[in-house]
């Protein structure tokens, strides 16, 4: 059964009572006393969200939530691998993991056996950002002119990539700037080191930028240009069309741009049914009390909820959302072939480095094919070759 990558959010309208899970008691949610996440960098929307989410944990259950900065996907998402976190509230970089492609493509690393807990989607865009002094109107005018790229962050660079051929553009057409984290790159825009950055759009580090002498414009991506949007979902084929209207300097009628789910929070396969449907039902009894706490937060919202996207939920936030009446037989089997994906993966990642080669470039290479093959054997679509 082929994985579709198409994002579909359940439109309920979600009252008080779907809201506390049918009416649990607050005292039903049971969770650690600490819990420790993995983000962004501070001043990132993701790394705000997480504290806000924290900051309504601490008050509802007194339970003490750190956040940890993380400048990449491999900082992040190397806590959670090693146990000393329990979740990372996390970009795309989740699915490159899942896949094992990019920076996990790597001998310590691998496809990983992730799941979904909840996740923010709403009115802000996950677009590439430039300076207004720039001159750039739209995406194919950034031809010449310097782009970030982030060290070890696949999800924001590959999705530079992906925006770049909507415009008919490759990397070879740009200036490639390297920084080493999210924050650095928008550092870079404020002090003329480059011209565009990814984000989302309300991310704090924008607001530098867009009040510097150079400014800050989104650039859209109209939904009628149906070549633009061909070339870039044949690149990142999870990304959404929305209506953007949230964000630093983003004009109230909104403009044309994507999103896809950000921060997602994403937990091991092994967590235990009972952590994370406490973590889930928590995410949503407090929603009120962290939804005005962080830009962007209020997409945290069940109604905003992407059921059917990129990476399988854990089985203890299913039974929280059924117990909220949103779960559906469509959305499991939806599920269970992103759980059957991911068995190929790690099964084919088991049987390659039996007899892998030592070289890493060559073990790269060699599992790049292996994972093709072993998606293709399976009717799967390996999206990334």
């Amino acid at each position: 059964m082929e994985m579709t990558l198409r994002s579909r959010a359940v439109a309920a309208i979600v009252g008080a009572t779907a809201l506390t899970l049918a009416g649990a008691a607050s005292a039903e949610v049971k969770l650690p006393n600490t819990l420790i996440w993995s983000a962004y960098d501070t001043g990132s929307s993701g790394h705000a969200q997480s504290v806000a989410i924290g900051k309504a944990f601490k008050e509802k259950y007194d339970v003490n939530l750190r956040v940890l900065p993380g400048k990449n996907d491999i900082a992040r998402l190397t806590p959670l691998k090693v146990g000393k976190a329990d979740a990372v509230a996390n970009g795309v970089g989740t699915y490159f993991a899942q896949e094992g492609v990019f920076g996990f493509a790597k001998p310590d690393w691998g496809p990983q056996p992730l799941r979904l807990i909840m996740s923010s989607k709403g009115k802000a865009g996950l677009m590439v950002g430039v300076a207004e002094d720039t001159g750039v109107k739209e995406f194919k005018d950034l031809k010449g002119k310097r782009v970030a790229w982030v060290k070890s962050a696949p999800a924001l660079n590959h999705n530079v990539t992906a925006v770049l051929a909507f415009a008919g553009l490759t990397w070879d057409d740009v200036e490639k700037v390297e920084f080493a984290g999210f924050g650095a790159s928008w550092e870079g825009m404020t002090n003329n080191q480059v011209d565009a950055a990814f984000a989302i759009t309300v991310s704090g580090s924008t607001k530098a930028v867009a009040s510097s002498p150079r400014g800050l414009v989104w650039p859209p991506l109209p939904f009628d240009d149906a070549q633009g949007w061909e070339r870039m979902m044949a690149v990142a084929p999870y990304f959404t069309k929305n209506k953007v209207s949230a964000g630093t300097n983003v004009p109230k009628e909104g403009i044309d741009g994507q999103a896809y789910p950000y921060p997602i929070l994403t937990v091991r396969d092994d967590m235990t049914n009972d952590v994370a449907q406490a973590i889930t039902a928590a995410l949503l009894e407090t929603y009120d009390l962290y939804k005005d706490g962080a830009p962007g937060a209020a997409g945290w919202a069940l109604a905003n909820q992407t059921f059917e996207w990129a990476v399988p939920y854990h089985d203890g936030a299913i039974a929280a959302f059924k117990d909220a009446g949103v779960w559906t037989a469509d959305m499991q089997a939806h599920n269970d072939a992103l759980v059957a994906r991911q068995k190929v993966l790690i099964d084919a990642w088991a049987a390659f480095t039996k007899d892998a080669p030592s070289d890493e470039d060559a073990f790269v290479e060699g599992w790049g094919k292996a994972r093709v093959a072993a998606l293709e054997a399976a009717g799967l679509d390996p999206v990334i070759r």
